[in-house]
């Protein structure tokens, strides 16, 4: 399975469970431990954690793995190797603006590329 067929699986997972906001960035380009990342809200702690155990088995199934995770009922963490999987409460996502960060890194990396310097 290819990493974007990977990513595509993943976001169906998380939309059958009703995860709201996904977004993926690509990070193949950037200097990032991971290729792709994909973040999600919940609608709550309770959501936080279903989602988390769906994407679990829902990797599985997909004869994926989550090699690492740590979860909490306002943000969970699953890391399957070349992708990182956020699902956070939306107080959690605007507080931390993950997105941000993970733009600003693309955007970086594109200078870098540019710049002969």
């Amino acid at each position: 399975m290819t990493l974007d067929q990977r990513v595509e699986g993943i976001v169906e997972i998380l939309t059958d469970k009703k995860a709201q906001d996904i977004e993926v960035f690509d990070l193949q380009e950037a200097d990032y431990i991971a290729k792709r990342v994909i973040i999600a809200n919940s609608l709550n702690g309770k959501h936080t954690l279903s989602l988390f155990d769906y994407l679990k088995k829902g990797v599985k199934a997909q004869d994926d793995e989550v090699f690492a995770s740590d979860t909490t009922d306002e943000w969970s963490v699953a890391d399957l190797g070349d992708i990182l999987v956020h699902i956070m409460i939306p107080d959690y996502r605007q507080r931390y603006s993950l997105e941000e960060f993970l733009t600003e890194l693309m955007e970086n990396q594109k200078k870098a590329n540019i710049d002969p310097a």
